[in-house]
């Protein structure tokens, strides 16, 4: 049985991502899967293999991928709606001669990948999820964006300026949103007054499929019922924080996989501190 093996958010930290593919061939051999949750890429020192790992494995169909919101940071950098700021470090694949082709192969990721364990149905996200959808609704809305991201330059060009009602942007939703407000917006800045983590209001609407996510750094591992939020920080080293990579490595054996307790996690400690911010004022 192939085991799933779900990562969360990179960010450039090759060396620990390495370790961490290391010891899934050293205990599961070349059967395991990687599920990415993005952010693959941007603020640690190197992108493109992390890129060309995941990449691989996807090309022996061995591993699964979203995009997070620095890959669309990336992708705006690229089509010139945006600068890259000090604080970003993805220069390394903006200058590589293959860059249009890797810039192609990223939009042309999923923004929501769903899949089984034991009895339960789950999908992977960047960020969040509409508390209200249903896994059909979120792979319905994950579809259309996905579809948007994939069109012609010009389009995808106009799709990625544009700025809209956040009730109605799933591409931000999906890749950057942390809290919900009680009128059904999001924010991706932590939550305040009556804001609220996003996956607290969809742990109240009962659902039965599970969600695994990452983007959320300064909240850290987060295991509940239904819930695996993975970003645990690695690139956030040495910011007031011991950061690490960590990976959830689903128990197969049981029927349901989300239920807890649950202590199968991997972490894997940051080497270094790594953000650009702190390397930028240091």
């Amino acid at each position: 049985m192939v085991q799933p093996i779900f990562v969360g958010d990179v960010q450039g930290c090759d060396e620990e991502f390495a370790e961490l593919l290391a010891r899934a061939e050293a205990q599961f051999g070349s059967e395991f899967e990687l599920w990415s949750v993005g952010d693959l890429v941007n603020r640690g020192p190197e992108n493109r293999r992390p890129l060309a790992r995941v990449r691989d494995l996807e090309e022996r169909g061995r591993a699964r991928v979203v995009l997070g919101n620095h890959e669309i940071s990336l992708l705006r950098c690229w089509l010139g709606l945006r600068e890259v700021s000090e604080f970003d470090s993805f220069q390394d694949v903006l200058d590589a001669p293959d860059a249009d082709e890797w810039m192609e192969w990223l939009r042309s990721r999923q923004l929501v990948c769903t899949g089984q364990l034991g009895r339960q149905r789950f999908a992977m996200v960047h960020a969040s999820v509409d508390p209200s959808w249903s896994l059909a609704e979120l792979e319905r809305a994950a579809h259309e964006a996905q579809e948007r991201m994939r069109a012609p330059i010009p389009e995808l060009r106009r799709f990625l300026r544009e700025d809209p009602d956040p009730r109605e942007d799933v591409l931000g939703r999906l890749t950057r949103a942390r809290c919900v407000g009680p009128n059904g917006a999001w924010s991706a800045e932590e939550p305040i007054g009556r804001q609220r983590p996003w996956h607290e209001a969809w742990a109240e609407q009962g659902h039965d499929y599970g969600i695994v996510y990452g983007h959320w750094a300064m909240q850290g591992l987060h295991v509940a019922p239904w819930l695996r939020g993975l970003d645990t920080g690695c690139v956030h080293h040495g910011r007031g924080r011991a950061g690490a990579l960590t990976a959830w490595i689903p128990d197969l054996a049981r029927e349901r996989p989300f239920d807890l307790p649950d202590d199968r996690f991997w972490s894997i400690p940051a080497r270094r501190a790594y953000y650009a911010h702190r390397d930028a004022r240091s």
